[in-house]
């Protein structure tokens, strides 16, 4: 049986692991080699590296961080952020990354998604995907990709809008055609962040999160949002995600991974459960 998988993930910026709320008011949560060592012990399924301002600002990802984090840490792990050629992505790959996460790059240039997918295969290749809602007035003018974009029913009136850069940038994409695409393009996982729920804790967007995993035959990846590990069991339960990402309630220790995926064991989801060793 196919475990689900529960995945830390390290928002980096200057060289420090952060975490905000809607992508902004950021605050210092530690050094991501140690914080990468922790969660390594604690039983992660992997590991999630992001440069959330190497894009906005025009910069690589560092090099270094990628290096020393693949040297300590023996879970599989995915790096994103500041990747605008098949040359960064290359150099991620050969620093130690297991996966590389694509984001604004793809949307600029969706043939680097193909590109990855050809030289370093699907299951090396994730694009990331930052949806947020916006009126429905408002997508439809900016929407270049479907003439069909869809409406939230949760939210009647407003529609999903994928964002660049760093969640600063709408950029008229409907993310559920979106993510057909850049699956057909060879994408073997999407990571898809909502935005309207990065640090909030008020769990996941079920309504986007479902749309994208039953539109597309890869492994989709719920991020933003996440409060308690119910919340993780709401949206592997009721959605057809294959993993829930989170950041916030490991990093300041509300919880460990191996309670949270005990207590989705218990609830019964499929886990790998790791035996801890006594310090």
């Amino acid at each position: 049986m196919l475990t689900n998988r529960i995945i830390p993930c390290l928002d980096v910026n200057e060289g420090r692991v952060v975490k905000g709320v809607n992508f902004v008011s950021l605050r210092d949560a530690g050094d991501p080699v140690e914080i990468a060592k922790k969660y390594d012990e604690q039983g992660a399924d992997e590991l999630v590296f992001l440069d959330i301002t190497a894009s906005h600002e025009g910069r690589d990802i560092t090099l270094d961080m990628v290096k020393r984090v693949a040297e300590e840490c023996f879970m599989p792990f995915t790096v994103g952020g500041g990747i605008r050629t098949i040359d960064d992505v290359t150099r991620l790959i050969q620093a130690g990354a297991e996966k590389v996460s694509i984001n604004t790059a793809a949307v600029l240039d969706p043939k680097i998604v193909e590109q990855t997918a050809n030289r370093f295969g699907r299951c090396a290749t994730v694009v990331n995907i930052d949806p947020k809602r916006v009126p429905m007035e408002e997508l439809k003018a900016r929407c270049t990709n479907t003439d069909n974009p869809v409406e939230s029913k949760e939210k009647p009136g407003y529609g999903f809008e994928v964002h660049t850069h760093g969640g600063r940038k709408p950029v008229g994409l409907d993310p559920v055609a979106y993510a057909k695409l850049v699956v057909e393009l060879g994408a073997g996982e999407i990571i898809l962040t909502s935005m309207d729920g990065d640090g909030t804790k008020d769990g996941y967007d079920i309504e986007i999160t479902k749309l994208i995993a039953e539109a597309v035959d890869v492994p989709v990846v719920a991020s933003g949002g996440c409060g308690s590990p119910e919340h993780m069991r709401e949206v592997l339960v009721e959605t057809r995600a294959d993993a829930a990402l989170a950041a916030s309630i490991f990093h300041y220790g509300e919880y460990t991974i191996q309670e949270t995926k005990e207590y989705l064991a218990k609830a019964g989801l499929p886990m790998r459960l790791v035996e801890m060793c006594e310090q």
